[in-house]
């Protein structure tokens, strides 16, 4: 059978560009399909760079491509994409065939993270292994080099740019994030070749070696500081540039695993501010420093490595340890993920879990025998978390807790952050404790709470801070701070952590005459999964190498349970007893307010102003959500209290001193403020006054009670009507009605009853009001809204059909309402100025 005549490849990609704007995206993708099915390589390499752009948009932002954090399950195209782009789809059958033929595609240097962006553009190896040997220098003209990467790695580096690239063309999200075709690509991509089970699935194309040829070293002509002034041995190498050994084609696979897994960290965490950057430049320098302090006083320590190696001066030949001032004009654009940016590391986090806790029982000894027969998987597994995510996991999480906004989407990032502290929640065997409420940390653990201690002090002290400047009687700020106490509380863990800093706080002078440790620096090089190395035992020198390396050699360490956050626990504690006071005043109020809404206050014979009732305006402040709020404050409180110690005679005398606060009276007292020019400001007082619900204005109605909205039980029609007679009457008659108010005998204070508010100015000044819009409750005038109401309608129909029973006519019975208003209007007088004489 004859092959089929193919067009040469610029008629292909010319082709593809019209189908784009002509056909359906379902039958573009089954045409895409069979073009990678019966294309060469040759010809498909033509279209790559064009066809992952037009997927996932293009690194700009000005082409939104498929839009695939916007396409939902519910859309008709949903199944088909995700067959398309899945792991074992079309589109990786396309990456497998260029793969195996070598290609290689450019990515501008200026589309990466900022650090990284910074240390190429300074001459500086980037500490990601992931960007080693892969830059194209600048031809005559251009300004930036590019990185010059495999199909593989190109496709990778597109999906996970496509979660935090701006689209121009991106429109509002209208379902979940994480029921998007993005959302469950990434997982799929993450359980495929991070599988917790089995081995990942083998390439189906692959050349002779069965793996991708390294990047050749660059040539030596070209200059490029900081590179070819060292060992090469300093250079920690990517994992597949080392030699195979025996040919294991699960070790020959195992760079995909890694590829994916360092481009979804450095893509989605390598962001943060130029501070943060300027003293963590090279977490390699802050290691060789500690080395450097620690075997300063032990000779025997310094004959680890090679001469010259774990020194600081070698680290600095490598990367300057001070920042040139160039540098500081390629950081200045705010990081600022996004919420569905935020879910998806969450994502990462939990597989990540899931994945190295699926590890064999027998490699989970720390000992290097114990790794003999490990697979490459296995051990990639064991080192997955430290060696990968956690200093950048660190910092992403550091800058989200002092930049999100203070509001309840906050918990997206909160839930990431315990979603890591917690690896025991995500492991395949679950056992008997596991199913308990409160189940017990055990000592396995130990290890990797040490070994991540500023996950758990440094990130609960931000949370602290910003719990203390939230309005906890709001119900997903309630939640939150229950969360993080609950978490903590976990049996054992709080002991855990408290070892944890014992053993960074020990004296450097008690690690100077311990023995010699082994300890694989940096520059000592090598595969994570080449050659055993050996490891670190020392869990005192393994504290400090983590704080050290994510804090600089020159932190400040705050303890956890050390009396500055012990201090601000208590704080927190008397806010949540205030917060919890407040919420249960407010629903029992709004169950006072519920109760009201009977057949005699519809009637009118109940509060007729609709300010003088509790009426949530949110679902969040209904009286079974402030209910659940109450019991979360409740809860949180008990569980803080148990981490830090709170006796149960402390806890009575700060609710105490909060519930003599929370009396009637003071509840009625204004927020902290003073007298302006407009009114009552505000001060910081105050303001912390309201955010905690501890003082609150009462809010009314401060316009004119005439043009305020018509109520649901009020007829539109004659509201309108009333009040064009109504002010028909007081423009007419506004000038006698003046006159008569003023007068100071009883007429006068009889027609001020009739013809103005007495209570609107008393209202005004519990609220922050402007005094140009006080204007309209001096002027005398009628009003005839209230005749508008069904409620007074019906009072009327009622009175005049009692009347006709009576036997009185429509006019005698008008002149009797009327009458019986004068009189109740002349009494009421009478007894206010006997008030004022007593």
């Amino acid at each position: 059978m004859a092959a089929p005549t193919l067009p040469q490849p610029g008629l292909l990609l010319v082709s593809l560009k019209a189908d784009a704007a002509n056909k359906p995206l379902v039958q573009r993708c089954q045409e895409l399909a069979k073009i990678v099915e019966d294309y060469p390589a040759k010809e498909l390499h033509s279209i790559y760079s064009w066809l992952v752009e037009s997927v996932f948009g293009s690194l700009d932002g000005l082409l939104g491509g498929w839009n695939l954090r916007l396409l939902h399950s519910r859309c008709s195209e949903y199944n088909v994409v995700l067959d398309f782009l899945k792991p074992s789809g079309a589109m990786m059958k396309l990456v497998y065939k260029l793969q195996a033929e070598e290609y290689k595609f450019q990515i501008p240097v200026d589309y990466l993270p900022g650090p990284v962006k910074a240390c190429i553009q300074q001459g500086v190896l980037p500490d990601c292994p992931l960007f080693h040997n892969k830059l194209q220098f600048p031809m005559s003209g251009q300004l930036t080099p590019n990185l010059a990467l495999n199909p593989f790695e190109f496709f990778m580096f597109h999906l996970a740019s496509c979660l935090i690239t701006p689209k121009n063309s991106l429109q509002k999200q209208q379902g979940s994030s994480t029921d998007s075709a993005y959302f469950v690509l990434v997982e799929s991509y993450l359980k495929y070749f991070l599988p917790s089970e089995g081995n990942v699935p083998p390439s189906p194309f692959s050349d002779s070696r069965g793996s991708v040829t390294a990047p050749s070293p660059r040539t030596s002509g070209v200059s490029f500081a900081g590179y070819g002034v060292h060992s090469p041995s300093l250079l920690k190498q990517h994992i597949f540039h080392q030699p195979l050994v025996n040919a294991d084609p699960v070790a020959q696979e195992i760079w995909r695993t890694e590829t994916l897994l360092q481009m979804f960290v450095e893509v989605w965490l390598h962001h943060y501010s130029l501070d943060v950057y300027q003293k963590l430049q090279s977490p390699q320098v802050k290691l060789a420093l500690l080395q450097y302090r620690l075997s300063m006083s032990s000779v025997p320590c310094q004959a680890l490595g090679p001469p010259g190696s774990g020194t600081l001066h070698t680290y600095q030949v490598l990367l300057p340890f001070h920042s040139p001032p160039a540098l500081w004009g390629l950081l200045e654009e705010p990081f600022s993920p996004s919420e569905e940016h935020v879910l998806v590391v969450r994502l990462l986090v939990k597989h990540l879990h899931a994945f190295s806790n699926s590890l064999k029982p027998e490699q989970l000894s720390p000992s290097p025998h114990s790794h003999a027969h490990a697979s490459p998987l296995e051990e990639f597994k064991r080192v997955v978390v430290q060696r990968f995510v956690q200093q950048k996991l660190y910092l992403f999480l550091q800058h989200c807790f002092g930049h999100w906004p203070l509001d309840a989407s906050f918990r997206a990032v909160l839930e990431t952050w315990l979603s890591f502290i917690q690896p025991w929640r995500y492991t395949a065997v679950k056992s008997s404790t596991d199913t308990e409420p409160n189940r017990t940390i055990t000592d396995k653990w130990e290890s990797f709470v040490h070994e991540n201690l500023l996950m758990y002090t440094k990130l609960f002290q931000g949370f602290l801070n910003r719990a203390a400047r939230t309005d906890l009687v709001n119900g997903k700020n309630a939640l939150m701070v229950f969360r993080v106490a609950k978490v903590f509380s976990q049996p054992n863990l709080a002991d855990i952590i408290q070892k944890g800093e014992q053993l960074f706080l020990e004296p450097e002078t008690v690690l100077h005459h311990r023995q010699p440790r082994g300890y694989l620096t940096p520059g000592q090089g090598g595969s994570f999964l080449s050659s055993r190395q050996r490891v670190v035992t020392d869990t005192v020198f393994r504290v400090k190498s983590h704080v050290y390396a994510l804090e600089g050699q020159d932190c400040q360490y705050s303890q956890m349970f050390g009396t500055e956050t012990r201090t601000a626990v208590v704080r927190l504690i008397q806010t949540l007893a205030q917060a919890r006071q407040t919420a249960k005043k407010i629903s029992d109020h709004s169950n006072e307010a519920a109760a009201n809404t009977s057949l005699l206050s519809w009637l009118g014979l109940g509060p007729a102003d609709p300010n003088s009732t509790f009426c949530p305006s949110e679902p969040e402040e209904s009286s079974e959500c402030l209910k659940k709020t109450h019991e979360q404050l409740d809860r949180a409180l008990k569980n803080l209290c148990l981490v830090f110690k709170v006796s149960e005679g402390q806890l009575a005398q700060l609710t105490s001193s909060v519930e003599s606060n929370h009396d009637d009276e003071n509840h009625k007292q204004l927020p902290d403020c003073v007298t302006g020019e407009d009114g009552l400001i505000l001060t910081d007082l105050g303001r912390s006054q309201i955010i905690n619900g501890l003082r609150r204005f009462n809010i009314r109605y401060q316009g004119d009670p005439e043009l305020q909205p018509i109520r649901s039980y009020e007829s539109a029609v004659l509201v309108r009507l009333l009040y064009r007679i109504s002010s028909l009457l007081n423009q007419k008659f506004g000038d006698h009605m003046t006159a008569l108010c003023s007068r100071s005998d009883f007429l006068g204070r009889l027609s001020r009853r009739y013809l103005t508010d007495p209570a609107s100015s008393r209202r005004l000044k519990l609220s922050p009001a402007t005094r140009q819009k006080s204007d309209w409750c001096r002027r005398p005038r009628v009003s005839l809204r209230v005749l508008g109401s069904y409620r007074t309608l019906l009072l009327l129909l009622f009175f005049y059909v009692t009347a006709a029973v009576m036997s009185l006519g429509l006019a005698s019975s008008t002149l009797l309402a009327l009458a019986a208003g004068l009189l109740y209007g002349v009494v009421m007088t009478l007894l206010d100025d006997k008030l004022k004489t007593l």
